[in-house]
Formats: structure tokens, sequence, C-alpha cells
């Protein structure tokens, strides 16, 4: 439950600010209307008085230029996208120039690599559109950590908390972690878009937001912070934990998608009865290239070079493509529950759900 007042207030601000619109803007953010950034844009576009296009349908039919000819052809000035389908693109990028009038690049669902940051800033933009990293959420009623158009920018990062936002990291112990340090991204106070609850259930809105950290909003993404940027590691559930070692999916993933045969990834943790987590990558061959054998064993390889030995997949399953929302974002908790049998759950998001059935039969095989 959103409020009149506070959620325009919250999202007016953070599109005039951190996405610099303008009345003679064209926004564009591929989402859908059950995702934050379909209100986030079309009322923050409205209140500064920009224009919003709108548009049903693949954006990579009758082939993958269709984006760039519907950027081109509605003069969109600020784009936005998720990191999944920035990859997705790279891996079909057609060397089609720049959209020409583009000069804001937005991203936001889940962590980059750096490879896929570069693409979607150097070759998608041009490299003059710098790319503002928003994290946040629907029941955030905007966002928490974002990037600015005026500030510096390393790949990947956030230029930190939004306006009006109480942003920290905390660990376990509820204390703040050294630089570099990933800890769970929570709140202190309450901030202007904040929903007022859930729907006739008070007390699931406290319990997952406020059970395990009293008196601040827990939000469930793992941040570090190196300076005056942050960095968005991954969600707190996505978490492997490899012989009471954690890493973040977004760092496997990175290793993986170095690898010339390798489109996209995602790796999970599989439970171990020694290890407590096994970690599996599933990795979508590039176009053309073969992911045989041979290149699990070279993708095992990079891994334990990036990570340490103990940090080698036990597993590289090559997959035809990794299921996804409507927005972009990898459903990692399906590839999950596929290979341990578990119930797949609510699958009313996914945009292709006969890729279940593709990943069902390369398990059984590979």
């Amino acid at each position: 439950m959103h409020t009149h007042g506070g959620f325009p207030v919250q999202v007016g601000s953070e599109t005039r600010y951190n996405l610099d619109l303008r009345p003679d803007d064209v926004a564009f953010w591929v989402t859908d209307p059950g995702w934050i950034m379909f209100p986030l844009v079309a009322v923050g576009a409205t209140l500064a008085g920009a224009c919003v296009l709108a548009y049903q349908g693949t954006i990579d039919h009758p082939d993958v230029t269709r984006l760039w000819r519907l950027l081109d052809d509605h003069g969109v000035t600020v784009f936005g996208s998720s990191p999944s389908l920035a990859r997705m693109l790279m891996g079909r990028d057609p060397k089609h120039p720049a959209p020409s009038r583009l000069r804001v690049l937005g991203s936001t669902g889940e962590p980059w690599t750096e490879e896929a940051w570069r693409w979607y800033f150097a070759d998608f933009g041009g490299k003059r559109c710098p790319v503002i990293n928003i994290c946040g959420g629907t029941e955030v009623g905007g966002s928490l950590l974002a990037s600015a158009p005026t500030l510096p920018q390393s790949p990947c990062s956030f230029s930190g908390p939004c306006l009006g936002i109480d942003a920290a990291i905390e660990d376990d112990q509820d204390t703040e972690p050294p630089e570099g340090h990933v800890g769970e991204l929570v709140v202190r106070h309450s901030w202007p878009g904040m929903t007022r609850g859930l729907w006739r259930a008070r007390e699931r809105f406290a319990d997952t937001y406020f059970s395990r950290r009293p008196g601040r909003w827990s939000h469930g993404d793992l941040v570090s912070r190196t300076g005056d940027e942050w960095f968005v590691h991954g969600r707190l559930d996505d978490i492997i934990k490899v012989a009471g070692k954690r890493l973040g999916p977004a760092e496997v993933e990175e290793a993986v998608v170095g690898d010339p045969a390798v489109a996209e990834a995602a790796a999970v943790g599989i439970p171990h009865p020694v290890k407590g987590e096994a970690l599996w990558c599933f990795a979508v061959p590039a176009a053309g290239r073969p992911l045989g054998a041979p290149e699990a064993e070279r993708i095992r390889g990079r891994v334990a070079h990036a990570l340490g030995p103990a940090f080698r997949p036990s597993r590289v399953v090559a997959v035809p493509e990794l299921p996804r929302t409507r927005n972009g974002k990898v459903m990692r908790r399906l590839i999950r529950s596929l290979v341990t049998g578990e119930s797949l759950g609510d699958l009313s998001t996914l945009v292709n759900p006969a890729g279940l059935d593709a990943i069902r039969t390369a398990l059984q095989e590979q």
C-alpha cells in the first residue's frame, strides 16, 4: 500500500536527480506494469513533463535490431534495461550504431558483469551516455541506491543512497563490515516512498522487512562499499555457501561469461552432504560456439582461477536458454528447484516456461 503523497515525491525526485529527466525527453524502460520501473518511469516522467514510450511485444522480433530501430524511430533519449537483457543483446550484437538521441542509460534488477556493463556503455550507448544503476523495489516505492549523471562512476557501481534514504551495510552481527566486504543493505529510517504495509497482511509486512533486524528495514540485497561507491552482489537468498565460504552468483557468472564459448550464465548452490552446497553453473552457448565437455572443463578452471580452488564448479551444464521474467531477470530459484526436485512454485512472471523443459532435458542428457 502506497500513499498519494509519498510515492510521487520519491519517484519524482529520482527521475529528475538520478535519471536527469527533462521536459524534452522521451523515456523507455523495458519492463512490465507489475514491476517498480513501470510506475517509476510513468509517474516520474509525467511529473518532469517528459514523454514515455509504451511498447507491447518482444523487442527482438523479427530480429535483434528491432530495439535499435524502436529507439531511433521514436527519438528515445533515456532508456532502461536489466543487466540480463543487456547480456542477451550483447551475445547477439548486430554491430548496430548507438541510437542517435540517447543521452542516459538506466539499469536495474540484478548485478552487472563488468564485460556486459562495458558493452552497454560503449557499444550500445556509444560511450556518451552515463549508466544510471538503480537498486530499489515495488515495496520501496522507488530506489534505495542509484547513480547520478554528475557523479564519478566505475563499472557496475552506484553513486550511493538516493535522496532521503538513510542506507547502511550490516553483517551477521548487525555491525558495518570493513570497506570492500559484503553485507546486507538496510535502511535505518523511513523515507517518503516506503510502502505503508501489505494489503490485509500487516504481520507479513513486519515479519518480512523488520524481524531479522529490529528497527531497520532489511532489503535482502548483498552490497559492499569502496570509497564513495556502492556495489550490489545479488540477493541474500541467492547466496551460495560452499564449505562455509559465501559468494554471490554474480562473481561466478562474471568468470563464466568471460569464456568465449558462453553468452549467458547462471550460478546456483545445490545441496551437498559434505560441503553444504555445491556450485553448479548453467551456461548458454555463444552463437556458433560448441559447449561440450572440453569447454565445460575449461570453464570450471576459469572459475577456480578467479575465485579460488574451493569454488571450482561441480558441474557446468549447457542449456539453450535461462528462465527469466518479462523484465529480463534470471530466475535462479527455478533452476535450483529443477535440480533438487522441489516445487517450482509461482510461474506467472516467467516469460519462457518452455525453457524449463529444455533445462530439465539438459540435466538428463549431460
